[in-house]
């Protein structure tokens, strides 16, 4: 019997999402000890998690038993920070796992979703996934989102669903508010993915509830620095939360996540406070690079910048910081395969990074 026949054929011949290499990982690749390594790769909050979610998840008395299906305490407290009601909250193992349950209960094979790409790779990812079929609408030289031609193949498409980050992965720019009403006149449901918006400051969650067709996504892994816990979040209108319920996994937030998710948001001036300075070492990341010979630095609302360089030296560039210890993210996806993308650490680690780039700079 040969198993693999027995295999949905499309997912046989899906390419796999490439995910970042775990910390350990690296340390034993390179040879280094992990105290040596400046990650800065993968967005993550280099400040880490609230003091107070570490106690939480220390002192949690109930490991033992199952998780609350309702998911009530974190909602309960998100509720408070976003000025949704409880009612329009759904929590989910990162919010890859909301946009997996949004694909499963929109799509049926052949379905089409819209996004606007260079973009998060987890979109059209979960559309193969569902045996949808993704439609792109490439962004602008300048990554702003065409938002006419984007409407344009929605109603062409007859797509169901669009995704858009905003900031954008990997630039770091913002969708305009008006771009985003724009779209709410179409009609398929418009998926808005604020994973960075604590650093850009701007937000459309007040929208939803008002939108019918509008959905936010937001995470506790960039702005709480708890992207090892994996807790993600939708902004969902009623008519469409009610049918997410039924399908989520009924145990798919656990009590650790729940306990960190709460104290995090009990611990607002301090994790605020880091995102302050990961804003001001952003900028003046960006206004440093800037004076490196041959580098672009795009403007960015996020916690991480794009940088493209002359002569296609991204790669290179990429595997010399490796072998110094200092991760950062080079794409080979189409139109960023010059680019390389930083994320903001602390000054120390900027320091180094702007030290190494600039050291690394002569020798290409």
């Amino acid at each position: 019997m040969n198993i693999a026949t027995l295999i949905r054929p499309d997912l046989a011949a899906l390419e796999p999402y490439t995910p970042i290499v775990p910390f350990e990982a690296l340390s034993e690749r390179l040879g280094l000890p992990a105290e040596q390594i400046i990650k800065l790769d993968a967005n993550e909050n280099p400040y880490g998690p609230s003091p107070r979610a570490l106690h939480a998840i220390a002192e949690y008395p109930h490991y033992a038993i199952y998780p609350d299906p309702d998911q009530l305490p974190l909602r309960r407290a998100l509720a408070s920070y976003t000025g949704q009601p409880v009612e329009r909250i759904l929590c989910g193992n990162g919010s890859d796992e909301i946009i997996d349950l949004l694909m499963r209960l929109f799509l049926a094979p052949g379905d089409v979703v819209v996004e606007s790409p260079p973009t998060f790779g987890m979109y059209s990812f979960n559309t193969g996934v569902v045996g949808g079929r993704i439609v792109q609408v490439p962004r602008n030289d300048d990554w702003s989102v065409d938002v006419e031609q984007l409407a344009e193949a929605v109603e062409r498409e007859r797509a169901k669903l669009v995704f858009l980050p905003s900031p954008n992965n990997p630039d770091g720019g913002v969708l305009p508010r008006a771009a985003i009403e724009r779209l709410l006149e179409l009609p398929a449901v418009i998926v808005i993915d604020e994973a960075y918006a604590e650093f850009s400051g701007e937000s459309v969650a007040d929208l939803v509830g008002h939108a019918p067709n509008l959905i936010v996504l937001r995470t506790f892994s960039k702005w709480a620095g708890l992207a090892g816990l994996r807790i993600g979040y939708g902004l969902i209108p009623e008519p469409i939360i009610e049918h997410l319920w039924k399908i989520k996994p009924p145990y798919n937030i656990n009590m650790a996540a729940v306990a960190a998710g709460v104290a995090s948001l009990a611990d607002l001036p301090h994790l605020m406070d880091n995102v302050d300075k990961i804003v001001a070492e952003r900028e003046r990341l960006f206004t440093a690079l800037q004076t490196i010979d041959g580098f672009h630095p795009y403007p960015s609302r996020a916690n991480f910048i794009l940088i493209r360089l002359r002569d296609g030296r991204a790669r290179e560039l990429k595997l010399a910081l490796e072998q110094r210890g200092i991760l950062v993210r080079h794409y080979s996806k189409p139109g960023l395969s010059d680019c390389i993308r930083i994320s903001v650490g602390m000054p120390a680690q900027n320091d180094r990074v702007l030290s190494e780039l600039q050291t690394l700079n002569g020798q290409y």
